[in-house]
C-alpha cells in the first residue's frame, strides 16, 4: 500500500529477512557527515482540504494565456481544445494497454497512428509520415540523419539562421561527434539570405534546413531555396508550422524532400513549454530509413480493413 506507512512489525520483519539489526545499520554505508541530524524544518501537517485550499490561493498568483496574450511562446501557442477530445482518445477502441507492436491487440492506437500520417502527409504535399518523434527540434535533426543516409560521401549540413535557436542548438548537440561539418546561413531582411546560401553549396552538401515561417516569423521563398538546393544534389528540408499549411505552400509543392516540424500548434496544451512532438513526412524514396513507426492499412484473413506496424524489423510484423 504505497500511502499507508510501514508498522513496526513490519520493518522489523523487512529488516530480519535482509539480514540487519536497524534501520541505522541498513544506512551504515551513508558517511554521518550527509546524514540529516534531528528533525527537519518542517510545518504541522495539514488536512487535504487546508492543503487544496492553500495551493489554489498560490496558483491565483499566476497569471495564464486565459488572462493575458503572450508573446513569449516562440513557437508555442495556446489552443482552444473541445473537451471531446480527451473523452474520444481515451476510449478502449483507441486507447489499449498494450504496445502497437501486436497488431491483433492494439487496432486502435495503430489506427489513430495511421490517421495521425495521413493528415500529416496531406498537409505537407508529401508521399509518407510517420508517428511522431520527441518534438520538432530533434524531428529537424532526425530528417538530416535521413538525409545523410542517403549522401553518404557528403559532410556538410547547411542550416539557415532562422530555424528556432533551440532546434539550431540541437542540431549543435547532436552532430558534435559526427563526422558533419554544420554551416548557418545568415538572414537577409529577416529571411535566409539567397545569395550565402548559394555561396555556401557545394558537391559536398547533404541537405540544406530552413523554417518557414522562420524564428521571426517571416515566411521563405520555398521555390528559389529549393532550385538554389537542387541545383547542387542536395536535398531540402523544411520545418514547417502545420497550422500555417492551411494557407501558405506546402513543402511538396516547392519540391522538398523531407518536411519537419512541431505538432504543438495542432492543438496540444501548453504543458510549460514542452516538449510536445514532432513529426516528419517525406518523399517515398525515403521510406526504407524513415526513423520512428510507420502505420499501415492492411486486410485480414477474413478481408476486413486492418491496421499494421510496416518496415520494422521485429517478429510480430516484420517487413510487411
Amino acid at each position: 500500500m504505497p500511502y499507508i506507512q510501514n508498522t513496526k512489525r513490519e520493518t522489523d520483519e523487512m529488516l530480519k529477512t535482509i539480514g540487519v539489526k536497524s534501520i541505522d545499520e541498513l544506512f551504515a554505508a551513508i558517511p554521518d557527515e550527509v546524514k540529516v541530524k534531528g528533525e527537519l524544518k518542517m510545518r504541522p501537517a495539514i488536512s487535504e482540504m487546508e492543503l487544496l485550499a492553500e495551493i489554489e490561493k498560490l496558483a491565483t498568483a499566476n497569471k495564464g494565456t486565459g488572462e493575458y496574450v503572450s508573446f513569449l511562446g516562440a513557437g508555442a501557442y495556446n489552443h482552444f481544445i473541445p473537451s471531446m477530445i480527451d473523452t474520444i482518445s481515451s476510449r478502449g477502441e483507441f486507447l489499449t494497454a498494450y504496445t502497437p507492436y501486436q497488431a491483433e491487440s492494439s487496432q486502435g492506437v495503430l489506427q489513430v497512428i495511421f490517421e495521425f500520417q495521413s493528415l500529416i502527409a496531406e498537409l505537407c504535399g508529401m508521399d509518407i509520415s510517420q508517428a511522431s518523434l520527441y518534438d520538432g527540434a530533434t524531428a529537424v535533426c532526425e530528417a538530416i540523419f535521413l538525409a545523410k543516409a542517403y549522401a553518404k560521401k557528403r559532410k556538410v549540413v547547411l542550416v539557415s539562421k532562422g530555424i528556432h535557436p533551440e532546434t539550431l542548438q540541437t542540431i549543435d548537440t547532436y552532430f558534435t561527434n559526427f563526422d558533419i561539418e554544420i554551416k548557418r546561413i545568415p538572414l537577409e531582411g529577416g529571411t535566409t539570405s539567397e545569395s550565402a546560401l548559394k555561396a555556401a553549396l557545394s558537391d559536398d552538401v547533404i541537405c540544406f534546413a530552413f523554417q518557414s515561417p522562420n524564428f521571426f516569423g517571416c515566411v521563405e521563398d520555398g521555390d528559389n531555396l529549393s532550385q538554389m538546393t537542387h541545383e547542387t544534389g542536395a536535398y531540402l528540408i523544411a520545418s514547417v508550422n502545420p497550422i500555417s499549411l492551411g494557407l501558405l505552400k506546402a513543402p511538396g509543392e516547392y519540391d522538398a524532400d523531407i518536411a519537419c516540424g512541431e505538432g504543438q500548434p495542432l492543438g496540444m496544451p501548453l504543458c510549460y513549454g514542452g516538449p510536445y512532438l514532432g513529426f516528419i513526412a517525406a518523399r517515398e524514396k525515403f521510406v526504407r530509413k524513415m526513423p520512428g513507426r510507420i502505420a499501415g492499412a492492411t486486410v485480414d484473413t477474413d478481408g476486413n480493413r486492418g491496421f499494421v506496424l510496416t518496415y520494422q524489423t521485429r517478429e510480430q510484423h516484420i517487413r510487411r
